[in-house]
């Protein structure tokens, strides 16, 4: 099995970058303006980037301020079965560390490493986001 895995330290109190992976207004910042968000235990989120392409991520842990995981129930193939965790950790100054996982890959293939390359964008994202009040969502990416 193959995991991504990523830190990044946002100058941000954990309580906000907590919300921002947890909320409509916050993903739809960092990841897809195209999103439905459900902020429960067991509830499907369901992520839109263009041309049909859909992710559904069942929420299997919210522990505030703490840990979020996703476990993915639709998307590409080798996505499906996969999970994404967010650990947040305070550290000093207001600054947070962010870890984020994505596991249970069954390879290393080309689209893992594209997917790698996305995460790490992704937590700049955030950090511009809970820094400077603009991320930067998939719509607005050029690739």
């Amino acid at each position: 099995m193959e995991k991504i895995e990523h830190i990044n330290y946002i100058k941000a109190p954990i309580s906000k970058i907590y919300e921002a992976l947890t909320t409509r207004e916050g993903l739809g910042a960092v990841w897809t303006t195209d999103l439905t968000v459900q902020n429960e235990v067991g509830a499907i989120s369901d992520f839109g980037f263009g041309d049909d392409d859909r992710v559904l991520m069942q929420i299997v842990e919210l522990t505030e301020n703490k840990r979020i995981e996703w476990l993915c129930t639709h998307s590409d193939p080798e996505w499906i079965g996969t999970s994404v965790s967010f650990e947040l950790f305070e550290r000093k100054n207001g600054v947070t560390a962010i870890v984020l996982k994505h596991f249970n890959w069954r390879e290393l293939t080309e689209f893992y490493q594209w997917c790698n390359y996305n995460w790490a964008m992704f937590l700049l994202s955030l950090k511009d986001y809970c820094e400077k009040g603009k991320g930067l969502a998939y719509q607005e990416r050029e690739f």
